[in-house]
């Protein structure tokens, strides 16, 4: 009896480990998991685009086949920020070995509400020094922080934090700066809520239209 008491408490407190083990994950966990056996059934030819970042390029369902001479990968996952992307770098890029990076995240930063431009820039910067160290070779592309009609109290802090990101990629060899921001806005530099989904954050097919011409003038064969 009190062996089977033991086996049961025993077998209790496994079950409660992976309980608090699995809450404990970092976010967006399961979808870097996804990632990672999609690799395992079909692992991406190296020397391709690598596209990395949040939603808006998550929900960009046709960008591997839009940008298919290029063999676009895309990982863009979740509602992720920079400081996701700096965790998850390892798993992002490195498997790849590609032969171009576009990162576009920030947004998601700045829609915390308590992230200031400086800290925005520092993210990036972290971010970029990590690639750089690991793939000082490979050219990096920054496709500007949008303007989500949702998102409108946050402007000023975009076009901020999309100016500073471009100053510093000037001063980098091998980037390139995508302004979309400008790109999206009508000719009285308002936004168009017409290039957005019912959420006004997600862009329809007018929306990604708009990012297709202005990102690939800059891929690299």
């Amino acid at each position: 009896m009190k062996k089977l008491l033991f086996a049961m408490l025993f077998l209790s407190s496994i079950f409660w480990c992976q309980i608090v083990l699995a809450q404990q994950k970092a976010p967006f966990y399961q979808e870097i998991q996804d990632f990672k056996r999609l690799d395992s059934l079909n692992m991406p030819p190296k020397n391709g685009v690598l596209f990395i970042g949040s939603s808006s390029l998550r929900k960009w369902v046709d960008l591997e086949n839009t940008f298919a001479p290029y063999h676009a990968i895309n990982r863009g996952f979740g509602g992720s920020t920079l400081k996701d992307a700096i965790y998850y770098e390892h798993d992002l890029v490195d498997p790849y070995q590609p032969k171009q990076i576009v990162i576009y995240s920030g947004e998601n930063d700045i829609a915390e509400g308590n992230v200031s431009v400086q800290t925005v820039l520092d993210r990036f910067k972290t971010l970029f020094e990590i690639i750089r160290r690991k793939h000082p070779l490979v050219p990096i592309a920054f496709i500007s922080i949008k303007p989500s009609p949702s998102r409108a109290k946050f402007q000023s802090i975009v076009i901020e934090s999309n100016q500073l990101i471009k100053k510093f990629l000037r001063k980098q060899r091998k980037t390139v700066f995508i302004n979309v921001y400008k790109k999206m806005l009508d000719k009285n530099a308002q936004m168009r809520p017409e290039l957005f989904g019912p959420d006004m954050l997600h862009m329809n097919a007018d929306g990604y239209q708009i990012w297709t011409k202005a990102i690939q003038p800059h891929l690299i064969k």
